[in-house]
């Protein structure tokens, strides 16, 4: 059962808020937060990112960086621009996107939950990358990020959401992505303790995104309640920053795919051989979204197909199998271009659906790419099944929209 409780935020004053927010730490490059924290001394940047307060190029993982990063935290609060509250709370953050509202609970979650998977993964983590993250939260001493959990749908949570989204929030504003943010504080305490006690009844939580972040966060835990003699299982280190959204409020977006080549095949060769699989339909040169499960856009020479699996080349009862990601990898990149592993291979790159097949489009025609693969979304549906059955989906299945915005509160270990 799910242990999680409220804690005492830190969190920017409202008339900072909009200065100190920023994307995810993992979404940009270096380049791209120095350009957008440029001018901002508040910019939470500068502890997430903190290279760019060095010159251009200067490796990221260098001791001097997490020094830097330290530093900036401190700074931070010596300068007000983040203030810890004075007593433990909940908080409801809400996220607008086109029009649609998604409401999540911001809590900690538990180590002990993560670490006996009760935390349920989807996706692989890879050792640097989580290494990264941990020096980050040992430096400072907190979850600087949070991660982005989904829970089965709950009528009392939902509830609560609806009553505290009622008052007037403690945040409110549209980042430059366009992106609406929402955040209210939960102050009552009949509200606090029922959401303890709900969560106490759900089973399982699942990581939607930020895997390295949550195994970084739930690894300095358990490092530091084996370090402590008299360790009792409450300290703050237990605990890690997460915000929860119901999972039929989620939406995921497809993650598509770039091909640099045809693998010494001619583009003709290659649309005959893609015949024995799938059905290939030439839909010409108009913009062909993937339109159900097992269909897939092909852009190549100017045109788009319509791919269709053949029946049998899929296995809609096995929680991989069913999967597109796992056909296009199988069929596609694996047995006509040669591509074994995702996660190395040079010649396939990953493009999140929120850029649109016009990005697609674009890597192509440019003769940067040979062909684009669109594919229809994973559903939440397929995540939580794929995790309860312990089971790891392939890599960049998942893109999830809108992202978390940093800094809007952050949880300290101590």
């Amino acid at each position: 059962m799910a242990k999680v409780k409220p804690f005492r935020g830190l969190r920017p004053p409202r008339e900072h808020v909009e200065e100190v927010a920023s994307r995810p730490y993992d979404v940009l490059n270096s380049e791209e937060a120095r350009a957008e924290a440029e001018g901002n001394p508040k910019s939470l940047y500068h502890i997430i990112k903190p290279e760019i307060d060095f010159e251009p190029g200067k490796d990221e993982h260098a001791p001097e960086v997490y020094d830097k990063a330290v530093a900036n935290f401190q700074a931070f609060q010596d300068n007000k621009w983040l203030v810890q509250d004075e007593k433990e709370h909940y908080y409801i953050y809400a996220q607008t996107m086109n029009g649609r509202t998604q409401y999540g609970i911001v809590l900690a979650a538990n180590v002990d939950d993560y670490m006996e998977d009760r935390i349920k993964k989807h996706e692989l983590t890879r050792r640097d990358k989580e290494e990264d993250r941990m020096k980050h939260v040992r430096v400072n001493n907190a979850n600087v990020e949070p991660v982005f959990f989904a829970f089965p749908d709950n009528e009392v949570l939902e509830g609560v959401i609806k009553e505290v989204v009622k008052g007037t929030p403690e945040y409110d504003f549209t980042a430059p992505d366009g992106f609406g943010h929402h955040f209210w504080v939960i102050d009552s305490p009949e509200l606090t303790a029922k959401i303890t006690e709900e969560f106490a009844k759900i089973p399982s939580l699942y990581i939607a995104d930020g895997h390295h972040r949550t195994a970084a966060a739930a690894l300095v835990g358990h490092e530091k309640a084996k370090a402590n003699p008299n360790h009792s299982g409450e300290e703050e280190y237990n605990y890690f920053l997460a915000v929860a959204f119901p999972a039929s409020q989620l939406k995921i977006i497809d993650y598509n795919r770039l091909v640099r080549d045809f693998n010494g095949m001619s583009p003709a060769e290659f649309l005959e051989k893609l015949e024995h699989n799938f059905v290939v339909e030439d839909k010409g040169t108009e913009p062909y979204t993937p339109a159900k499960l097992h269909n897939f856009a092909l852009y190549m020479g100017g045109r788009w197909y319509s791919l269709t699996a053949r029946p049998g080349t899929y296995d809609d009862s096995d929680p991989i199998g069913v999967l597109d990601v796992t056909i296009s990898s199988d069929l596609i990149l694996r047995d006509l271009i040669g591509i074994t592993d995702l996660r190395s291979d040079k010649r396939v790159d990953f493009v999140g659906g929120i850029r649109g097949l016009e990005e697609l489009k674009h890597r192509v025609d440019s003769g940067e790419m040979a062909f684009a693969l669109a594919l229809y979304p994973v559903s939440m549906e397929q995540l939580m099944a794929i995790a309860d059955t312990g089971n790891i989906m392939p890599p960049k299945t998942t893109w999830f929209e809108p992202k978390l915005r940093s800094g809007l509160v952050i949880h300290k270990l101590d």
